[in-house]
This record gives structure tokens, sequence and C-alpha cells, in this order.
């Protein structure tokens, strides 16, 4: 793993739909990784896109009555646009559907064919339409529908392209098995590896024109077209210009991170290995597996009524607010649940109570006793000695389980530290050292650990909450020059940012507290 660059991507969303709450969490754990890795002084590049191919689509098009691509351009947009809705930072946006894209599935493709991993053959299978794949017995209930979508599939027959996936199948369980490709958490790699302990089989990697007129054709046969897999999986390396092994290709794959649904592990963790092996690319570092997000432990589905709409949210909370409570609560690989009750509890509890709260004591403070103006005496307690090594420890947790993608732990160990300066106010009790002209020196010393500690905090959070970054650091009069650039981790550990003379702005509200009815 290079320790000065970090690519880090998402799976490309279909765009048969508008863009749905399951995929702003993946984008936004993305980001927080994008943004955490910056923070660290590495040179980022960070991809999400969409899937614009594929029977699903042609079919709703010709339902509505659109084109094709015309129907893919409406939807599509309502994907990229995320990037302002969700605040991203991604560095690119591919589409299936561009010619960069298939020009460089083209190029996987032909590699492959030239290293004897694809060949034509007949196959029989049932295929659903919905899971856009061939269904074994294992992937139907007991009325032979599928269990995703709970329809029966398609019986076809036809002429396909075939990856020969069996080729590799020792070689991938050695590259999971060995953390060559490390798949997190451990569940979704011993997951991986029970499937594969079955043997990978053969894909079908090709569908008939004329059965399916809308994809990128296959080299060489105008009669085909290639299916989902070389398709939309070849997306992390044609966005980086594999087509002409350009210089950001050179750059940033293999890729740092890939984060992925768990219900696309085995496309991710079998096939994309294998199409790589074959074309003789190096494997990602890791798969970043998470969980799906429900409503009251609930699948979210439109006929329940309990469909969240991340823009609709969004405009009631604020974006920051919205971003914090996906990644507190939604734990490492594991489902999330989503309620209007449990995240203004969320919002109201940890940002307008512990953290609003401790920036609106802290600078209501500094007026009161100090004018806004820090002293140039300090002195120096014990207390203030364990805040200093208490954050230091807060530090090396963050810094451990963003490592580890443990993105709710990351930010549940900031807020360990929120609280304990909270603590510290009533322990350190500035209102009656204020009372006593002696203890000046010691007040203005627990007023520099606030300020400062509440600096140090701005930093942390910036990953997951980067509009509020800006926000305490300008009421903390601390310089900011608006972009990541003139952020640092490096030596956050050390406490030397605010010195005698420093002169913090008036207390504003960042996030006032909710008192709407929550519904749920």
């Amino acid at each position: 793993m290079r320790s000065d660059r970090f690519y880090v991507t998402t799976a490309i969303a279909y765009v048969n739909g508008a863009p749905h709450i399951g995929f702003a969490l993946e984008v936004i754990q993305a980001d927080v990784l994008a943004r955490y890795n910056r923070l660290l002084g590495k040179e980022v590049f960070y991809l999400t896109g969409v899937d614009e191919h594929g029977v699903k689509l042609y079919e709703t098009a010709q339902k509505v009555g659109m084109d094709t691509q015309a129907f893919a351009d409406s939807n599509a947009v309502k994907f990229e646009n995320l990037k302002t809705v969700l605040n991203l930072s991604n560095s690119d946006f591919i589409r299936t559907t561009s010619e960069r894209h298939k020009r460089g599935a083209q190029k996987i493709w032909s590699k492959m064919f030239e290293k004897g991993d694809i060949y034509k053959n007949s196959y029989e299978g049932k295929y659903c339409v919905g899971c856009e794949a061939y269904l074994t017995e294992k992937d139907l209930d007991e009325n032979g529908n599928c269990l995703i979508h709970k329809t029966k599939p398609t019986i076809i027959k036809e002429e396909n392209y075939f990856f020969r996936l069996s080729k590799y199948s020792d070689k991938i369980r050695a590259a999971i098995e060995s953390d060559e490709l490390k798949i997190v958490p451990e569940s979704r790699k011993n997951e991986m590896l029970a499937l594969i302990g079955e043997g990978l089989h053969d894909v079908s990697f090709s569908r008939p024109k004329n059965v399916l007129p809308w994809g990128i054709d296959v080299p060489g046969d105008e009669t085909q077209v290639m299916y989902v897999w070389c398709d939309a999986l070849s997306n992390y390396i044609t966005a980086l210009g594999y087509e002409h092994e350009s210089e950001n290709f050179q750059k940033f794959w293999p890729a740092s991170a890939q984060i992925i649904g768990k219900d696309i592990l085995r496309f991710h963790a079998g096939i994309w290995p294998g199409m790589l092996m074959s074309a003789e690319l190096a494997l990602p570092d890791s798969l970043f597996v998470h969980g799906f997000i429900t409503s009251n432990g609930q699948k979210m589905s439109k006929s329940l009524g309990n469909v969240i709409n991340p823009a609709e949210e969004i405009e009631k909370y604020g974006v920051d607010a919205f971003r914090y409570v996906l990644i507190r609560d939604t734990h490492y690989g594991n489902d999330g649940d989503y309620t209007e009750k449990s995240a203004v509890m969320r919002m109201n509890t940890d940002l307008a109570n512990d953290l609003g709260n401790l920036l609106n004591r802290t600078l209501g403070m500094m007026k009161k006793y100090f004018n806004s103006t820090l002293p140039v005496e300090f002195e120096k307690a014990q207390l203030d000695c364990e805040i200093e090594t208490l954050f230091t420890q807060t530090l090396e947790k963050y810094h451990k389980y963003m490592g580890e993608f443990q993105l709710s732990k990351a930010f549940e160990s900031v807020w360990e530290f929120v609280s304990r300066l909270n603590k510290y106010i009533d322990e350190s009790a500035p209102w009656t050292l204020a009372k006593d002209e002696s203890k000046q020196a010691r007040l203005a010393s627990v007023m520099r650990v606030l300020i400062e500690g509440l600096s140090k905090i701005a930093i942390l959070i910036h990953p997951v909450m980067p509009g509020t970054t800006p926000k305490i650091l300008a009421q903390l009069n601390i310089a900011y020059v608006g972009d990541e650039a003139s952020l640092s981790l490096e030596g956050l550990e050390r406490w030397e940012v605010v010195q005698g003379g420093h002169t913090v702005n008036s207390a504003e509200p960042i996030f006032p507290r909710i008192e709407v009815e929550a519904k749920n």
C-alpha cells in the first residue's frame, strides 16, 4: 500500500431510479475516507459514478417511451448532483456510457481474450432482470422466485461469451486468505472464502445484441454486447485513463479502498479480481463491505412508506448533521437503522448539547471574564495535563479506527473527548475562579485548554462534517483559508495553537436544538 497516495471508489449506482439513502451512505463513507487521507497529506483520488447499461434500464426506458440514452441522462444527473447535495469531494464521476469508459472496457476485454480467458459457448439458465444476473437454485425461494425481487426468473437460452473465472479460483482464494486483497470486516472475508470453497465457475460475459441492443460492443463481434461484469466493474480503471495507461492510472492504481454493499461482495471479490488477474493488473488493496440502511428495523420500500429521501432530510436538518448521523449510527460492516426519532435524538444530544454547547459556553465565558482576549499569564494544573494526555489517546484511537474503516468508532472517540471537555468545565469551575483576583492566571489556562481543545475537535470532525469545521474555527478566530489544503492532522497532539493575547469571536449557534415532534 502506497503511503503518499490514496484511491477510494464506491460501487457505481444503477440509474434506473433516483438516489436512495443506501447509496448516500456509501458515497459519504468514501468521502470521509478521502477527506481524512487528505488531512494526512496524501494525494487523493475519489471516484464514484453510475452504471447505465443493461436489460433493466433498456426496458424501463421503453416503458416510459424515452430514448434509452435520454432516460439514462435524466437519471444520471441526479446522482452527479449528489456532489453538491451531500457536499462530496469526489475527484471524478464516471458514466459507463462515456466514450472513455467504453474504450477502456473494450481494452480489458481484449486483454482477457488474448489471454485465452474469454470463449464463446451456448448457455441456458434462469435470468432475473432485476438482478441483471443468472440465478442458481440457491438464489430462489421454495416457489422458484428470486429471493430479492420475488419474481420468477426468465428461462434464457443463447450463445454468449464466457469468462474463464474457474481458472483463477485458487489464486483468488489465496489472495483473500493472505490479505493481498483485504476484505473487511472479517465476517465478509469468511463469507467469500466459503463461497470460493465450492469453486468459482465460469460466468456469462456478453448478451446477443438482438436481445440487448443497449451496451458496449464486444471487440471483434458486432452481434454481441458486453454483460454487466466487464462493463460495470471496469469503471474503476477506465476512470483513471486505463485505455492509454495515463499518468493517473500509473499513479493511483491499485485502489487503496473500494467501498461496496454486502449484496455485491461476490462480484467484487470474485469476478473483479479474476478479471484483473487475467489482464495482469494489480488487485485493490482492500474491500470495505458495508451493510444496508433500514427504517425501524425494516427494509425500506415504497409500499411500506418508509423510504428515506436524503435530499429531504438535508433540507430539514442540514447536510453536516445528516452526514454525521449516518456515520455514527452505521456500525462497522453492519446494517444501520435510520428513523426521524433516532436522527433527531443524535443531532440534539451530540451536536446541539455536546459540541454546540461546549463552543457556546467557552466563547461566552471568554467574553464575560476576559472581554474575549486571553491574558498573557497562565497557571497550568494537573487537570490540564490530563486533558492533553486524553487527547493524545483520542488521536491514537481516531487514526486506528479510521485506518480500519471503523468510522463510527473513530467519531465516537472524538465525542468522548467532547464530553470530557464539558466535564472539565464543571471540574474547573471557572465561575468560581473568576471571583478570585489571584486565580486569573488559572482561569486563563482553563480557557486556553477549552479553545485549543475545540480547535483540535474542529479538525478531527472535518472528514464527516466539512461545513462545520470552518464555522468553529472562525468563532475561535483560528486561521482557515477556505480549503482542505490549509488543514492537517500533523502535529495535532501538540498544544501550542493558542497563546496569550489570542482573541476569540462571538458565539453563534452552529447546531440549534431541534424541537420538532419526531414521527417515528
